[in-house]
């Protein structure tokens, strides 16, 4: 029931769910007396789904104290079933902050891991990047950051299908001697880990797009603040691209001859290829589709949570945190506020995006 446009867009997105994955099978909760008439026009996602009766719901301004206990609302039902073993995973485009307070209490976090974090795709000029944390965490300490190296490890070999991902820590230049204590630590750390030929070292923030990494850790204020400033810019260059396509005549005719390459670019770039960010280090799959998605872009959203429930996400999660476990910094004792005195805050689906946008119950 999350979302700009829920739920119609949750079950069109979930019968182009089931044709992809035809052995699925679906809990769809939410009002029942909203959902019976769509399933009716939806045929393939009525045979895939089980509905689950609430009327209850998280509005996008509900703030997410007051979420934890609207226990009769969807997303909460929603994530019961996953905590309580009834489902591998949950997709919602509801309230963000309602979904991380609600997975970290309900779901919890995985054994060996400090903190969850959000990891996200973007494009490249080398392909795609996994870029973590996206906000979930606005401080984090050395141990932080070396556990979001090991999940977006895992992320990029299970979503993207790569065999040897690269990692590379963002720092503010590339050096070794740049950058404070934790990203140095973490740096350390990673060298003497598993991950020592796949880590590439120190990126600056041009890198992402350049695609110097396959992945790319940072704390969640830095990763919020390049990923809304990756955004930002495609929607200028997009707006440029069509004030100087529509300038005169001549713009024109050129856009015209220009055609066939700017609609392969709009199709590269097209955000619904990227809907879908992932909390990563809980005890289940929990994915958040942008609120804004349409049908195809929910459906990519389910189609990265089918990858990382098939591709057993967790368990291979739980056996890198296994072997790094020993090199792995202490984490400093909580303050009142639950954050550590060192820092700290609260398959391939590529293959299948020629009919599958980022940000439901």
């Amino acid at each position: 029931m999350g979302g700009d446009h829920a739920p119609h867009i949750v079950v069109e997105g979930l019968d182009f769910a089931s044709e992809r994955h035809p052995g699925a099978r679906y809990l769809l909760v939410g009002d029942e007396p909203r959902l019976a008439p769509l399933l009716k026009r939806y045929k393939k996602a009525a045979a895939a789904c089980t509905v689950r009766h609430t009327a209850d719901v998280i509005g996008d301004d509900t703030k997410p104290s007051a979420a934890v206990r609207m226990r009769g609302a969807s997303m909460r039902v929603a994530i019961d079933a996953v905590a309580g073993g009834e489902a591998s995973g949950v997709v919602t485009a509801g309230n963000t902050g309602a979904l991380l307070a609600l997975a970290k209490i309900v779901v919890k976090t995985m054994p060996g891991i400090d903190r969850p974090a959000m990891a996200a795709i973007g494009p490249s000029a080398r392909g795609d990047v996994v870029l973590l944390d996206l906000g979930a965490n606005v401080v984090c300490d050395s141990r932080n950051l070396v556990e979001f190296a090991i999940m977006g490890d895992v992320f990029a070999r299970t979503v993207l299908g790569l065999t040897a991902p690269t990692i590379g820590l963002l720092n503010v230049g590339s050096e070794e001697l740049k950058g404070d204590d934790r990203l140095r630590q973490a740096a350390d750390v990673l060298r003497a880990s598993h991950l020592a030929g796949q880590f590439h070292g120190f990126v600056e923030g041009h890198d992402i797009a350049a695609g110097t990494t396959d992945v790319i850790v940072t704390d969640g204020f830095t990763g919020n603040v390049a990923l809304k400033t990756g955004e930002g810019a495609l929607r200028l260059m997009g707006a440029l691209l069509k004030q100087v396509f529509t300038s005169s005549l001549a713009a024109r005719i050129g856009y015209l001859l220009a055609r066939p390459g700017l609609e392969r670019l709009r199709e590269w770039l097209d955000p619904r290829r990227y809907n879908g960010a992932v909390m990563l280090g809980l005890n289940g799959v929990v994915v958040k589709s942008h609120g804004g998605t349409d049908a195809q872009g929910f459906a990519h959203a389910i189609d990265v949570a089918m990858d990382m429930v098939v591709h057993r996400f967790n368990e291979r999660i739980r056996e890198g945190v296994g072997r790094i476990v020993g090199l792995l910094p202490k984490t400093g004792p909580k303050d009142g506020a639950g954050n550590g005195q060192d820092g700290g805050a609260v398959g391939n689906h590529r293959d299948r995006l020629a009919t599958a946008h980022p940000g439901a119950s």
